[in-house]
């Protein structure tokens, strides 16, 4: 399926180095738990990426058009899995300083688009 949107969000991580050193062992390959990755697919996001500098998080989503943002927390919220790994990772993870309540990932804007 060809993805229909792309979104984007930023995060911080707590700006330690041992924390950042485990968080990113967690996301190394065949680390991120199976639960989690299949509740990823499941919601319609077809891949995933995310990227660090210093401690800021970027992450990159490319969905099909089965995605919802509501139909991915009611997946996620239903998974017991899914919300231990949300646990442990906010041990790691710090809210940007305009982050609401409970908002961890942060839509970012574009900016600029080569193509467009």
């Amino acid at each position: 399926m060809k993805p229909t949107k792309r979104y984007c969000f930023a995060c911080d991580l707590v700006n330690e180095p041992d924390l950042i050193k485990k968080y990113r062992e967690y996301h190394e390959a065949g680390n991120v738990w199976p639960e989690v990755t299949e509740s990823i697919k499941d919601a319609g996001i077809l891949d995933m990426e995310i990227y660090l500098v210093e401690n800021r998080l970027f992450m990159i989503m490319e969905v099909d058009e089965s995605f919802s943002f509501e139909r991915k927390q009611k997946i996620d919220k239903e998974n017991a899995k899914v919300q231990e790994w949300e646990q442990l990772m906010w041990t790691f993870q710090q809210a940007l300083p305009s982050a609401r309540d409970g908002e961890k990932w942060i839509p970012t804007e574009c900016i600029f688009k080569l193509s467009r």
